[in-house]
């Protein structure tokens, strides 16, 4: 479906905008795939590893409404990956993440329903369900503006959808690299901040192929959970380190033991599909069908049982510390 499309991505630099351009490109023919982002040097070495034709690079940042309306002109799809993710520093610097994680997400609605763009999938994040800190507080608040802004669009054809996953193996600024850091500088211990700690785990290509999916499927206002597997952060570090000693150095400001995707709260707008989860929206949309147990490819779901929650700690499917590994390993460049 992409094929001879122009698709844009905001924070197109980071980890996710590399790893779906290259996915794009080795699949698929696009019109144009736009890089948006506001660091000149990441764009300048991403532009020497990805030039193929389709690719264009635009400076700019989500806080400005006109550069986000101009570089989405003819862009048919957008994946909005944009936002400040670090949980303390969002914790000490408050207002810069809330205008870049809640002002930008209305300035690329604004700017998408105002070029007629056709699909939109903004990035979420486990925290922002049941949010304890001020990173997951605005992603909720950012889903809540995608989802509210296909009644925004009404009978355009522009639509809105929420990817939603976990911790992303080797990420930048992620615990792998971190312990990977510490281990390389010779340490003789490796951090652990809670020994109960819990996450769910998915690696940088099944999150973009994830991502991909979900534009054949989505119809307007959904919420997408892949079904993944968690790790226990002290196997993480075992598996890394066999044998070397752990220290308990306590949990950083606004950061949970485990992490949620499905709240038990939202069980009733839950559909479970085969491995993934949906979470409907709690709003009606006038202009979209409101059954959501079966979407475009055919797919069908079943609603969970009221109560459920998708949690890291109690989630049925662990990682062992061989499967850490390979987890690892598929998280290589």
């Amino acid at each position: 479906m992409f094929d001879n499309k122009s698709i844009l991505i905001t924070g197109g630099t980071g980890s996710f905008g590399k790893k779906y351009a290259r996915t794009i490109l080795s699949r698929y023919k696009p019109a144009r795939l736009v890089i948006f982002s506001r660091d000149e040097l990441k764009q300048y070495e991403m532009q020497r590893e990805f030039n193929a034709e389709p690719m264009r690079y635009f400076i700019g940042d989500v806080r400005d409404p006109q550069r986000v309306r101009e570089a989405m002109r003819g862009i048919d799809y957008v994946i909005h990956a944009a936002a400040l993710k670090q949980v303390p520093a969002a914790e000490y610097n408050p207002m810069e993440c809330i205008k870049t994680n809640i002002y930008g997400a209305e300035n690329v609605i604004r700017a998408a329903i105002d070029n007629e763009v056709e699909k939109v999938i903004a990035l979420s994040t486990d925290k922002a369900a049941n949010p304890i800190n001020l990173y997951g507080a605005t992603k909720l608040a950012s889903d809540k503006l995608f989802v509210a802004a296909n009644n925004m669009s009404g009978r355009l054809k522009t639509r809105f959808a929420v990817v939603r996953y976990g911790n992303v193996v080797g990420s930048r600024g992620s615990v792998v690299p971190y312990f990977q850091s510490m281990l390389a500088a010779g340490t003789d211990h490796l951090p652990i901040t809670d020994f109960e700690m819990t996450r769910f785990w998915i690696t940088l290509q099944q999150g973009v192929d994830f991502v991909l999916q979900n534009f054949s499927r989505m119809r307007g206002g959904e919420i997408f959970v892949p079904r993944i597997p968690s790790v226990r952060i002290v196997d993480l570090a075992s598996a890394m380190a066999p044998g070397l000693p752990h220290k308990d150095v306590g949990v950083r400001p606004g950061e949970k033991i485990h992490e949620v995707m499905c709240p038990s709260d939202d069980s009733h707008l839950t559909i479970e599909f085969d491995d993934y989860f949906v979470l409907t929206p709690a709003i009606i949309f006038h202009t979209i069908d409101g059954d959501y147990t079966r979407n475009p490819l055919g797919e069908v779901g079943k609603r969970v049982k009221r109560g459920f929650e998708y949690n890291s700690g109690t989630n049925p499917q662990f990682l062992t510390q061989e499967e850490i590994l390979e987890f690892n390993k598929m998280a290589e460049p």
